[in-house]
C-alpha cells in the first residue's frame, strides 16, 4: 500500500494516539532530546492544538499505520509582512527513515503554507543530526542569514 500524508483532525480518537505516538517516539530519540512526553502533555496536546487556528499537523501512513508526523506553527513576517509556516516537529519513525517519508511530509507542510499565503517556511535542525540536514538541504533549504558577511542566524532559547 502506498505512503498517504493526511491532515490531522485533532479531535479523532486515531489521530491524536497517532499524533501523541509519533511525537513522543521523537522525543525519546537522542536527536528530539532523549526524553518522552510527560503524561500532562500527552493528555493536553491535542486539545491544545486543536485551540489554535495557527496550528497544522499531518500525519505518513502505511499500511494504516503512522511512521511520520509533521506539527506546523504559523508566525509572521514582519520583513515580507505576511505569514510565515514554522515546521516546529518533523518525526519519521527509525525503521521508516530514508524512504522518502520525511520529504512528502514537508511537501505536505509547504502546500499547507502555500495555500495559507504564507512567504517562507522555516525550521529548526541540530548541527549534530546529518541525516535530517541532508533531507531539509535536499528539499530546498538553507542556512538564514539577511548578509553572508554577517554570517548565519543562530537559534536561542530560554525557558519560562
Amino acid at each position: 500500500m502506498p505512503l498517504h500524508i493526511l491532515p490531522v483532525d485533532y479531535q479523532n480518537p486515531v489521530h491524536r494516539h497517532a499524533l501523541v505516538m509519533l511525537l513522543d517516539a521523537y522525543a525519546q530519540d537522542p536527536m528530539g532530546g532523549g526524553e518522552g512526553l510527560t503524561q500532562d502533555v500527552k493528555d493536553r496536546l491535542c486539545d491544545d492544538l486543536a485551540a489554535r487556528s495557527d496550528a497544522a499537523s499531518f500525519i505518513a501512513w502505511l499500511d494504516d499505520a503512522p511512521v511520520g508526523v509533521v506539527n506546523c506553527i504559523e508566525g509572521y513576517s514582519t520583513f515580507k509582512a505576511r505569514p510565515l509556516m514554522n515546521i516546529h516537529d518533523i518525526a519519521v519513525l527509525p525503521g521508516h527513515r530514508g524512504a522518502g517519508v520525511g520529504q512528502a511530509l514537508l511537501a505536505a507542510a509547504e502546500q499547507h503554507a502555500q495555500a495559507r499565503g504564507c512567504c517562507k517556511l522555516t525550521l529548526e535542525v541540530l548541527t549534530g543530526n546529518a541525516r535530517a540536514l541532508k533531507s531539509y538541504l535536499g528539499f530546498g533549504f538553507e542556512p538564514y542569514a539577511l548578509d553572508p558577511a554577517a554570517g548565519q542566524a543562530s537559534f536561542m532559547q530560554k525557558w519560562l
